[in-house]
C-alpha cells in the first residue's frame, strides 16, 4: 500500500526545557500525524550524542539518550518539583537546541530526581533484562565522568584492557554513580515505550535510524575490541570515509574505527544482531545508514589528514543479509543506499529486498546523470525531497545552481500559486515509490536556518534547529491530508 510519513527528529520538537523531548509535544506530534492522514513518524538515531552533538556519533548504539527524559513526567512522579525545573537555564534560545547549557545542567537537575527515586521490582527487572549491554554502559559513563570526559585509550591500562577484577572492584566502588545511569536508561525506555505504544495504536509507525559505524569514543568498542580493526594500544589502523566525488575534492573523513568483517562472520553477525534487535525494540522500521559499506567501504589508513588515500575493501555482503533476515524475520527495513552506488551495490540492495532511497534534490544535478528523478522511481522505495544531510526544499531553489533550479521548474511545472516547495511535495507524492516521507521543515517551507546538518562540517548550527511554538497549525494539517489523500497515501 502507498503510504506517506514526516521525518521530524523529537529534539527538534518544542518544548520549555532547552531541547525537544518524549513530553507533551511529542505526543501532540503524533496526533497531527494522524489527523494529516500520515502512517510514519521518521527520527534520527536516539542513542545519547557524543562528538560534535551529533546522533550519529553515540557513547553507545543500544542506550537512549537521557536529553530526551520528559522533565514534566518526572515532577509528575513527584521526583522534581516545578520550582526546581524552572530554575534550570535549559537554553540561550528557543529556537537551537543549546548542548552546552544541556550538558552542565540537565544531568544535576536529573541526580536530584535519581536521589529521591526508590528502586521498584520494574526498575530491576529492567536492569536485569538490559544487562548484556547496560551493565558495561554504565561503567564506560562513569569511567568517563571519573577521566573527565578522556577516551578510553587513555583510562588506566587494566581498565583500558578490561582486566575482570578492575572492573569489579570499580563496580563496587562507584555503585551509586552506576545506579544513577541505570535510573536514566530506565526513564528513557519507560518514556519512550510509552511514546511509540500511543503512536502506534494511532497508526503511526517510527522509523529509526541504525548507523554504520560507531565512535572509536564508544562502549561497544572498549567493550569488543576484537570485534574492530585495532592495534594494541586501542586505536585504528584504519578508518571510515568516502572517496573523493564532485561534491568534496578530498572526500569524506569520518574516522570511525572499521569492523572486523572476517570475525563477525565467524560469530555469525552476533554483535550485528544484537544490535538490529536492540533497534526492534526501539522502531518499527530500521532505516540500515551507509548500506553500501556492507558490500563494499572505503579504508583510509589511520592518521591520513583526508579521505584521498583510501581503498575500496569487501564488506560482509549477502552473508550478512542473510543472518539478518534468518534473525529478524518481521524487522522491516529500509536500505540507505545514497553515495556511489555500483552494479554490486545495487545487486545486494535488491537481494535483501530493503528499499532503496530516492532524494529529488538530487535529480537535477547538471554535473552528472540522475535516477533521481521521479519518472525513475521503482514501486519499492522510499523517496524523498531531502533527508537530514540536505538543503531544505526552499534552500535549495535558492541556493542550487540556477540551471539545476530551472531543470526542476520545467520538469516539476512549478508555480507560484502553488508554491515552488509545494510543487516539489507534489513531485515526490506522486511517484510510484511506496513511501514518501518529507521533511517537517519542507512542509513549514523554512529556508537554510532550519537545515539539521551540514556533513563534513563542525557548527552548532548542526542538530541544533527547533520548530517554533506553535508550528502545527489546522490550515497546514489539513493541506498535508488533502495532498496525502490526493496521491493515495492515507
Amino acid at each position: 500500500m502507498r503510504k506517506s510519513g514526516i521525518l521530524m527528529h523529537i529534539t527538534s520538537l518544542p518544548s520549555p526545557y532547552g531541547i525537544g523531548n518524549m513530553g507533551k509535544a511529542a505526543y501532540e506530534f503524533v496526533d497531527f500525524l494522524r489527523e494529516a492522514g500520515q502512517s510514519y513518524w521518521q527520527v534520527l538515531p536516539l542513542n545519547p550524542t557524543g562528538y560534535g552533538d551529533s546522533p550519529y556519533q553515540s557513547f553507545s548504539t543500544f542506550a537512549g539518550n537521557h536529553y530526551l527524559i520528559d522533565p514534566d513526567q518526572l515532577i509528575a512522579e513527584k521526583l522534581l518539583t516545578q520550582e526546581e525545573v524552572n530554575a534550570v537555564v535549559w537554553s540561550q534560545d528557543e529556537g537551537r537546541v543549546d548542548y552546552g547549557c544541556l550538558y552542565e545542567n540537565r544531568c544535576r537537575i536529573l541526580r536530584l530526581a535519581y536521589e529521591r527515586f526508590v528502586p521498584d521490582q520494574s526498575f530491576w527487572a529492567f536492569v536485569e533484562e538490559n544487562a548484556d549491554w547496560l551493565e558495561d554502559y554504565a561503567l564506560f559513563m562513569t569511567m568517563k565522568e571519573k577521566y573527565h570526559g578522556a577516551s578510553w585509550q587513555s583510562w588506566s591500562v587494566s581498565l583500558m584492557k578490561r582486566i575482570p577484577e578492575i572492573l569489579r572492584s570499580y563496580r563496587e566502588e562507584l555503585k551509586d554513580a552506576i545506579q544513577f545511569q541505570y535510573f536514566l536508561q530506565f526513564q528513557f525506555f519507560r518514556q519512550w515505550t510509552a511514546l511509540r505504544r500511543y503512536a502506534n495504536d494511532r497508526g503511526i509507525r517510527i522509523i529509526g535510524d541504525v548507523p554504520i559505524y560507531v565512535p572509536l569514543d564508544s562502549v561497544d568498542v572498549w567493550s569488543n575490541p576484537t570485534l574492530f580493526r585495532l592495534n594494541g594500544n586501542g586505536y585504528p589502523t584504519a578508518v571510515a570515509g568516502c572517496p573523493p566525488d564532485s561534491f568534496t575534492a578530498d572526500g569524506q573523513l569520518w574516522g570511525n574505527p572499521l569492523y572486523n568483517w572476517e570475525l563477525m562472520k565467524e560469530t555469525g553477525f552476533a554483535w550485528w544482531i544484537r544490535r538490529l534487535s536492540a533497534a526492534a525494540k526501539m522502531y518499527d522500521v530500521v532505516r540500515l545508514d551507509h548500506f553500501r559499506g556492507f558490500e563494499s567501504y572505503w579504508a583510509v589508513p589511520a592518521g591520513d589528514k583526508t579521505a584521498v588515500g583510501g581503498t575500496w575493501q569487501r564488506g560482509p555482503g549477502a552473508d550478512y543479509i542473510h543472518a539478518v533476515r534468518k534473525a529478524l524475520p518481521n524487522l522491516d527495513f529500509i536500505a540507505e543506499d545514497l553515495g556511489f552506488v555500483t552494479p554490486e551495490v545495487r545487486q545486494l540492495q535488491q537481494e535483501s529486498g530493503y528499499p532503496g532511497m530516492k532524494v529529488l534534490q538530487f535529480a537535477f544535478d547538471s554535473r552528472e546523470e540522475s535516477d533521481y528523478l521521479p519518472h525513475t522511481y521503482p514501486i519499492n522505495s522510499v523517496c524523498y525531497i531531502g533527508t537530514h544531510d540536505n538543503m531544505t526544499a526552499a534552500q535549495w531553489l535558492q541556493e542550487a545552481d540556477d540551471e539545476d533550479v530551472a531543470t526542476a521548474k520545467s520538469y516539476l511545472g512549478l508555480n507560484g500559486g502553488e508554491g515552488y516547495v509545494w510543487g516539489m511535495i507534489r513531485g515526490v507524492m506522486g511517484s510510484v515509490s511506496r513511501l514518501c516521507v518529507i521533511q517537517m521543515q519542507d512542509y513549514l517551507e523554512l529556508d537554510g536556518s532550519a537545515r539539521m546538518n551540514v556533513p563534513g562540517m563542525l557548527s552548532s548550527a548542526n542538530w541544533s534547529w527547533r520548530a517554533p511554538r506553535g508550528f502545527i497549525q489546522e490550515l497546514l494539517t489539513k493541506r498535508i491530508y488533502e495532498t496525502t489523500k490526493r496521491y493515495g497515501r492515507l
